[in-house]
């Protein structure tokens, strides 16, 4: 059954090929990610930080004094909260809290660090807001999973107080594709291919090394970091991403959940009104951060 639903997905995101020019590409993120619509119960409101759109949300029943602050995939160059809208609104519900998703300055307009600036800035902006930090779940997929640990990295070494614990899904988290699923997979993964996420590091890292730490957290030193649950389809070329991050951090005693999905592909969550394996996935990520976040 799941390989069947999975299938629709593909045929979905197959009706609208990748065009070429930047505009387009982000037009289409937004357009293939929100193919389904939001549910009418959510109460959405605008905010801005400093030059980037945010958004809150909260689902009836929800805590609004717990917060899932959450980065969109798009390789540092696309996606919105737009795009997002629906898989950050039903994951608050699944963990009864509200969310507060970033529009971060996008590559290659905003190369790094602007994007990583942003990320710091929206968690301090809760701070400031009286959120506790343990009250905070940080959350993203793809290029907003490596933002995600790459803001908690700074957040440590500035010796600030870090989030109660982390999401990561299909995580980006070493833009050098080093890993032996970027080869194995790419007959399988509609999404992700490396000749694209070459592109997409370039213009994100505009001359700093993809070894750079906070660029790819792979090479980053990671003791000290709150509970993180990493979630990947096992049709991913980025499937090693997320198991050599979870390995290493749990090789430096980080508490790391790892769940690798049996035929889902990239960002599946995304879709997760067609898919049962992505209504699973944000059930399992609701729970984990119920747990983690203090009351």
């Amino acid at each position: 059954m799941y390989e069947n639903e999975i299938d629709s997905v593909r045929a979905l995101l197959q009706s609208s090929p990748r065009p070429t020019s930047l505009t387009e590409r982000r037009q289409r993120l937004d357009l293939v990610a929100s193919a389904d619509p939001v549910a009418p119960d959510i109460y959405f409101e605008r905010q801005i930080i400093g030059t980037c759109e945010a958004e809150w949300s909260l689902a009836p029943g929800s805590d609004p004094t717990k917060t899932l602050l959450f980065f969109h995939g798009g390789g540092y160059c696309s996606g919105s909260i737009q795009s997002h809208r629906r898989m950050v609104a039903e994951t608050g519900r699944a963990a009864r809290v509200r969310t507060f998703a970033l529009g971060y300055r996008l590559a290659p307009e905003n190369p790094f660090p602007a994007a990583l600036d942003d990320g710091l800035a929206a968690f301090e902006f809760l701070l400031a807001q009286k959120v506790p930090a343990a009250s905070i779940a940080i959350g993203g997929d793809s290029a907003g999973g490596g933002l995600t640990l790459a803001t908690m990295i700074r957040l440590r070494d500035a010796g600030k107080p870090l989030p109660g614990c982390a999401w990561l899904v299909s995580p980006w988290v070493d833009l050098e594709m080093t890993g032996a699923s970027m080869d194995e997979k790419d007959t399988v993964d509609p999404l992700i291919h490396r000749d694209y996420l070459e592109e997409l590091a370039g213009a994100y890292l505009a001359g700093t090394s993809a070894r750079e730490p906070l660029a790819s957290p792979l090479h980053a030193d990671l003791p000290g970091l709150p509970p993180i649950l990493i979630q990947v389809g096992s049709a991913e070329t980025l499937l090693d991403d997320a198991v050599r991050i979870a390995r290493r951090l749990g090789a430096v005693d980080v508490a790391t959940s790892l769940e690798i999905w049996p035929h889902m592909i990239h960002a599946w969550p995304l879709w997760a009104a067609r898919l049962t394996s992505g209504r699973m996935a944000i059930a399992s990520a609701g729970a984990f951060i119920n747990e983690h976040l203090a009351t």
